[in-house]
């Protein structure tokens, strides 16, 4: 994983606060991230999202969609399985919940 210290800070238009988590590879290209934000500041205080990111040889953000391919899919699942956070936000997105 390309080291990137955690937590660090993140500044956005609508809000400011700490990535905490980080699943990411060193890829053919670029580096795939996904990150878990928590922002302290501005109109999502309070709130976690997750973004999906790359990282160019510079180690800088990439401005540009992440793609990430089949081969890098069993590297990165293994960052997420260390990011227990990241994990449980990410399986809201992909299992269904119960309607009660």
């Amino acid at each position: 994983m390309p080291l990137r210290r955690i937590p660090r800070p993140f500044n956005l238009i609508w809000g400011s606060g700490k990535i905490i988590e980080e699943a990411a590879i060193e890829g053919g290209l670029h580096a795939p991230s996904i990150q878990l934000m928590r922002y302290e500041k501005g109109e999502k205080r309070g709130q976690m999202a997750i973004r999906f990111a790359a990282y160019g040889q510079q180690n800088d953000l990439e401005r540009r969609p992440l793609i990430i391919n089949e081969r890098e899919l069993r590297p990165l699942k293994k960052e997420i399985d260390r990011s227990p956070r990241l994990k449980a936000l990410l399986r809201k997105l992909v299992e269904e919940e119960d309607d009660d």
